[in-house]
């Protein structure tokens, strides 16, 4: 039986939330450079959608903490 660990090929959960933070952003930007409404709600949707990873990251990260 083996047990899984971080290597260092996996990404910490700071990393990612911050991946999620910039994508978040690149978002919002998009959304307001869009052509049409339509190109706009999508960018904002994935942008939402971002936010809510970062969010969920975050919560992950006080708990990683607290585990400690």
């Amino acid at each position: 039986m083996s047990l899984v660990t971080e290597t260092d090929d996996e990404p910490t959960t700071g990393e990612l939330r911050a991946v999620q933070a910039s994508r978040e952003s690149q978002e919002r930007r998009a959304a307001e450079q869009a052509d049409s409404e339509e190109e706009t709600a999508q960018h904002d949707r994935r942008a939402e959608k971002s936010a809510y990873l970062r969010e969920k990251l975050e919560e992950r990260e006080k708990a990683e903490r607290r585990a400690e």
